[in-house]
């Protein structure tokens, strides 16, 4: 089986931040994977744009020294990294005064595809949208790529709309989520709407409960400042999580069109109910294993935000009336692990009264690691002595089904990269649907802050506080375990 690679147009791609941690350790990377798998046709440009002063030799110099750091030597071809960076240029940019404005302007081609990646920090994608069009850089067809987060919460997720909308249209705006490029959640919609295997048990009456986990086994080092701010309601359940849950809980789509995917996950965002107190733990990692606690590295001594959250959401539509949907994500817990977990409910009657062993289908989706995905059934175990049941899963790990030449799937960032310059929006966050997940977030985050919860401490190594196993076991149910 041979993977297509499909070319795209001709385009200029601005990278504002371009000598950010964030361009150097995934955008110019992924850029460069993309090249080398043939999509950068003809004369196809990347300029970098940032504060600090340097020409095109000593950009193309830095982003040689990213390549050989993140990305594996048996894919840097000499010749080809040569080529690469041939089509690198770089502009010296303020982007909150005049300076560079007119350079970057000469660089750019009006016939070409134009994206503008804006890899800085969100105070400043007001002052670049503004200039990107009073100096008429930015043609009618461009199009601008913004990072989360989008606001910290419903008024300033609005302000942010507004001020990119004076620019902007809706159109040219791709708000990137790079959990939506990952290869196995894109998977989820293929599974659900290519087959008919699942999608007449795809609701309340056949799904017990859904579990979401994005678990991570290190901790804020480096990050406190940011962190602190945020906390892993703002930094992941609000966008990753929201995300994962809509794509699980959408109604098929008239078509694989952006407004149509987009219009079903805002449908879900809109459904779901407020969560109450009592369906919400929240927990501090502690020092251990030679490492320090959440409040070392905190700029607040005695800061009570969430490196851990634990929920149970229920959304209010027929289809998924009654089935509860339990989120969790933290940091320095047992493994690093990512995967959906949709538990099917039991037989309304089974024939083997004696057997032993019964226990329900779960189809696992992996993100990562081992992206792939597995449905555990229910066998007779081999061997005389009666009808004695297991569970056995039916495998598809990508790397062992696909073959080998599927083995090193697209990063996230690459993907959605390439989709930004075919102009497809299905796997970028809308305006409606960044405010729609903030409405809903803020009243459960502006909860706890009145009430003056603290956060319970989980050692590190974990799957976090002990309250989150009884928010699931007070349901006889219990969280899959994390490995």
């Amino acid at each position: 089986m041979v993977s297509r690679v499909i070319p795209v147009e001709v385009f200029d791609l601005v990278i504002f931040g371009g000598t950010g941690d964030l361009a150097r350790r995934k955008i110019l990377p992924g850029l460069y994977r993309r090249f080398l798998a043939g999509q950068m046709t003809g004369d196809s440009r990347i300029i970098g744009a940032a504060r600090a002063e340097m020409d095109d030799a000593a950009f193309r110099k830095t982003v040689a020294e990213a390549l050989e750091e993140f990305v594996p030597e048996k894919h840097r071809d000499p010749a080809t990294v040569r080529d690469f960076l041939s089509r690198l240029h770089y502009v010296a940019i303020d982007a909150k005064g005049e300076g560079g404005w007119s350079a970057l302007k000469a660089l750019m081609r009006p016939d070409v595809v134009q994206a503008f990646y804006f890899s800085v920090a969100p105070a400043l994608f007001g002052d670049l949208a503004l200039r990107l069009k009073s100096h008429g850089i930015a043609g009618e067809e461009a199009r601008i790529v913004v990072e989360k987060p989008f606001g910290r919460d419903l008024a300033t997720a609005r302000a942010l709309n507004t001020t990119l909308a004076q620019h902007f249209e809706e159109r040219q705006i791709y708000r990137i989520d790079h959990y939506l490029g990952k290869e196995t959640v894109q998977n989820l919609m293929a599974v659900r709407f290519a087959n008919i295997l699942f999608e007449p048990l795809w609701k309340s009456e056949y799904i017990d409960h859904v579990q979401i986990t994005v678990a991570e086994t290190v901790g804020v080092e480096g990050r406190g400042a940011y962190y602190d701010k945020s906390g892993a309601m703002r930094d992941m359940v609000q966008n990753h999580i929201m995300q994962l849950l809509c794509l699980i809980a959408m109604e098929p789509p008239y078509h694989f069109d952006p407004d149509a995917v987009r219009d079903e996950k805002l449908k879900v965002i809109r459904a779901l109910d407020p969560v109450a107190p009592e369906d919400i733990v929240r927990g501090q990692y502690l020092a251990g294993g030679g490492q320090g606690s959440y409040l070392d590295h905190s700029e607040n001594p005695t800061s009570r935000t969430e490196s851990y959250i634990a929920m149970k959401v229920h959304i209010s539509n027929w289809r998924w009336k009654g089935t509860p949907f339990y989120l969790r994500t933290g940091k320095r817990l047992r493994a690093r692990a990512s995967e959906i977990a949709i538990t099917f409910r039991e037989p309304p009657h089974s024939i083997f009264d004696d057997a032993k062993g019964w226990r329900e289908n779960v189809l696992v989706i992996r993100l990562q690691p081992d992206e792939g995905m597995n449905l555990m059934v229910m066998i007779k175990e081999p061997g005389p002595g009666g009808m004695r049941l297991m569970q056995v899963p039916l495998d598809m790990t990508f790397a062992d089904a696909l073959g080998a030449e599927h083995a090193e799937t697209p990063d996230a960032y690459e993907r959605l990269i390439m989709d930004v310059i075919r102009g497809n929006q299905t796997l970028f966050m809308r305006g409606d649907e960044v405010e729609a997940a903030w409405a809903w977030t803020d009243p459960i985050i502006g909860g706890w802050e009145a009430r003056g919860d603290k956060p319970q401490g989980y050692d590190p190594g974990t799957s976090g506080p002990e309250d989150a196993l009884m928010l699931m076991h007070r349901d006889g149910r219990r969280w899959r375990d994390i490995r």
